[in-house]
């Protein structure tokens, strides 16, 4: 836990609540497994409206598809999923901070305005985690659309909202996912008690 991160959940507690563990996003440029995908489908889009469209079907009196109104949108896109979706995943995670308390587990993050998710332990059902080899990695909370798999946890506008809550790209996730599991338990049994 560090200062900074500590300060940013504080606000969030209720009173009797403890916090248990924060952090926050790897920071920095990061290469996504949907990347594989993502970043070969946009070279050959960007291909295809600049030059696909610029050998054939044009008029000489005409400039070519990606200089013209119509055409511009395409290219903007293109931009955006080969350079820009990179740096807003990047400054989206600059702002991300999460906690477990031993009630909730807490999500705070926003492109702009702050967002706050809050995920009660005593009835969270799906917990899963996935590990790299330098024990970093994400645990989520809850089953997750695989459509948007295709995306990684990019910022690209409404995938995220199809995602299940997430701890992601954390350091020590195995650790992290234990204090999960151990304080949804004692969460239950005060519950039932």
């Amino acid at each position: 836990m560090t200062f900074e991160v500590d300060q940013k959940l504080r606000p969030e507690l209720a009173r009797d609540e403890r916090l248990l563990w924060s952090g926050m996003p790897g920071q920095g440029l990061r290469w996504r497994a949907g990347d594989w995908f993502t970043v070969p489908f946009t070279l050959f889009w960007l291909y295809m409206v600049v030059f696909g469209t610029s050998r054939h079907g044009f008029q000489a009196d005409q400039p070519p598809l990606y200089l013209r109104p119509e055409g511009i949108p395409f290219v903007l896109v293109g931009v955006y999923m080969l350079v820009g979706r990179f740096l807003v995943d990047w400054y989206q995670r600059t702002r991300t901070y999460y906690g477990l308390t031993d009630q909730r587990v807490l999500i705070l993050g926003g492109l702009f305005n702050r967002q706050v998710k809050s995920l009660t332990l005593a009835t969270l059902s799906d917990i899963t985690f996935d590990v790299r080899s330098n024990g970093s990695g994400t645990i989520t909370f809850g089953p997750g659309a695989s459509t948007s798999s295709w995306f990684g946890r990019s910022s690209w506008r409404g995938t995220n909202n199809q995602q299940a809550p997430a701890f992601d790209m954390i350091q020590d996730v195995r650790r992290v996912y234990a204090m999960t599991r151990e304080a949804q338990q004692s969460n239950r049994s005060r519950t039932m008690a």
